[in-house]
């Protein structure tokens, strides 16, 4: 029989090491330092992505107004005056530039020359399309009359354009943007030439 007061001991882990309690602790901080390190990627990753998400929105989403211009390469053909009247066909290129991340697309419109505000000649602008950051190219034929000739030899035209339309972002946002312009055109009457074609687009 065995003795009573025999001392048992606990038996040891099968490879003799014993694990100490500063050791335990140790692993438990390694585990919440990796936790914390876990925590904190992903906050820089949330933090990314709202950065991508406020430069995607102030960029691409952000809608500009499209801009109408006539072309500074204008001429005029069949130019007939006299001291008092002038009329000639004025040939000049409107161009619809659209500098947003989307197709803007306008319905028919009207520019319409002016001489002291009186209008001298109107041209219809079809309905078409700017593409994506890029500029829709109109060619057009321009009758003008104008019985207020100066004597300066020199006439001053005005004209004035509105094109409404939508732009199109991500194949589904649409807003509607309309587009103005005025343009201020020097003719040499004598010369029988455009001088300068001055223009604004109003946002």
């Amino acid at each position: 029989m065995a003795d009573k007061n025999q001392q048992v001991y606990p038996l040891a882990p099968a490879n003799g090491y014993v694990r100490s309690d500063g050791e335990s602790l140790s692993e438990d901080e390694l585990k919440r330092k990796k936790r914390i390190k876990c925590f904190a990627y992903i906050g820089i990753f949330i933090v990314f992505q709202m950065a991508i998400g406020a430069v995607f929105g102030l960029t691409v989403l952000k809608v500009k107004t499209p801009k109408v211009r006539l072309s500074t390469t204008s001429t005029l053909s069949g130019v007939t005056s006299s001291t008092t009247s002038f009329s000639s066909t004025f040939n000049t290129q409107i161009r619809v530039k659209n500098t947003n991340w989307g197709p803007y697309k306008f319905d028919q419109g009207v520019v319409t020359f002016m001489n002291q505000g009186t209008p001298v000649g109107t041209f219809t602008v079809p309905k078409g399309k700017a593409g994506m950051r890029g500029t829709k190219k109109i060619n057009a034929s321009v009758s003008l009359n104008t019985a207020a000739l100066n004597s300066s030899g020199e006439l001053t035209l005005t004209s004035e354009a509105k094109l409404t339309g939508k732009v199109t972002l991500m194949f589904i946002m649409k807003k509607k943007k309309s587009a103005s312009m005025n343009c201020t055109i020097q003719i040499d009457v004598s010369g029988q030439t455009v001088k300068s074609v001055i223009g604004s687009a109003i946002v």
